[in-house]
């Protein structure tokens, strides 16, 4: 089933002990990037959530956040860091001295610095705080998936009308093609009787015949159209797929097949109204190929 790259899911899990909220966002990104911003003390579950992202997402760059509410148990501990404390202290003191400052240094000065104060998860909390974290991100991606999908039948059903849309018009050059080589004709009579020097009947009708035939052989684009009407029957076959891979980038190769072609029978028709049609094409899979960067 075709996802946007784009989401947002949250889980939620409440009893006596604790609360725990989960919220994953995404957004496009070329490539796979996964962040997961935890409550201190809560380190040791990262691994483990990004497990569970690369699973679900294969495109796009995600954000998780979890939120932890202690409901009066106790689960995590907040120790002081030592090292980094006399450090601190150290410095101060250093600062005094070289300065001539006077003051002491207080507790709430140490307890605001960075690292000074640290919290660590209760060990015998580990396994069942990881469990419930998990299993809340897990409710989170259902939600979230669940967006995504919808996101991407909008985007599906918008990009089959524009496949229709490239459809009539490739229907329109082939209906122009077969009148190239007699217009083509009708000028290079026009063009020809406009000389000076004229040739005679016979010999007139030969050139225009060959001149003719090597146009009308230049200037056949059958086997664009045949390749144009086979990507856009690939296109739809990726996009109504059921399975979950990935097809962003499929759709994103497709497209620039299809922009090739288009750009061959431009080269090839030399005809205005062809030109016009070429011209409609290219800005038709223009939009395809934007609306494509929401896909994974």
């Amino acid at each position: 089933m075709t996802k946007s790259m784009t989401g947002f899911g949250r889980g939620d899990k409440i009893d006596s002990a604790r609360e725990v909220h989960v919220e994953i966002r995404s957004v496009n990104h070329r490539y796979a990037e996964y962040g997961v911003r935890l409550p201190r003390g809560c380190a040791f579950v990262e691994d483990d959530v990004k497990q569970l992202l690369r699973k679900n997402v294969r495109r796009g760059k995600v954000d998780v956040n979890v939120f932890l509410i202690d409901n009066g148990n106790e689960l995590s501990n907040i120790v002081v860091n030592e090292t980094v404390a006399e450090q601190y202290v150290n410095a101060y003191r250093q600062l005094q001295e070289i300065y001539n400052l006077s003051g002491d240094v207080s507790i709430q000065m140490l307890a605001l610095q960075q690292d000074v104060l640290k919290t660590v998860a209760v060990d015998s909390d580990e396994d069942a705080l990881k469990e419930v974290i998990l299993n809340t991100v897990n409710t989170a991606l259902v939600e979230f998936n669940e967006m995504r999908k919808i996101e991407g039948a909008k985007l599906v059903e918008d990009l089959l009308l524009h496949a229709e849309k490239i459809e009539a018009i490739v229907s329109q050059i082939e209906e122009r093609m077969p009148l190239l080589p007699g217009i083509y004709s009708e000028k290079l009579r026009e063009r020809i009787e406009d000389l000076t020097v004229k040739l005679s009947g016979d010999l007139l009708d030969d050139r225009l015949s060959l001149e003719i035939a090597v146009f009308a052989d230049k200037c056949n684009v059958t086997e664009e159209i045949v390749r144009l009407k086979s990507h856009l029957i690939q296109m739809r076959d990726i996009l109504n797929a059921e399975d979950d891979e990935p097809r962003g980038k499929k759709l994103d190769f497709l497209l620039q097949e299809m922009n090739r072609e288009t750009n061959t029978i431009g080269s090839k028709a030399s005809d205005l109204k062809v030109t016009d049609h070429m011209l409609e094409l290219k800005s038709e899979i223009e939009i395809i190929r934007e609306q494509v960067q929401n896909i994974e």
